[in-house]
């Protein structure tokens, strides 16, 4: 256990932010695994834009890569232009 009053109080800041980011990540991937499951072309294109703002958001704030960010988007945007 940490001896230090700032280590301790760092302790319970890095847990919360833990948390908060665990649920968004967890979020977005279910919304990305909810948008390449659909089959329809205006469903899809109407998730679109709100998938790719929650990835650059997780992008912008560090939890994950803005290349994983981008990578995913494109593979996304292949996805629903190839619907029919």
């Amino acid at each position: 256990m940490a001896n230090h009053k700032s280590s301790i109080k760092r302790i319970r800041q890095t847990e919360k932010r833990k948390l908060h980011n665990r649920y968004y990540a967890k979020t977005a991937r279910n919304a990305v695994r909810k948008l390449r499951g659909t089959t329809d072309k205006e469903t899809a294109a109407k998730l679109l834009p709100e998938v790719s703002s929650m990835l650059d958001k997780l992008a912008k704030r560090r939890v994950i890569h803005r290349n994983k960010a981008g990578n995913l988007k494109s593979k996304l945007t292949l996805h629903v232009n190839k619907l029919a």
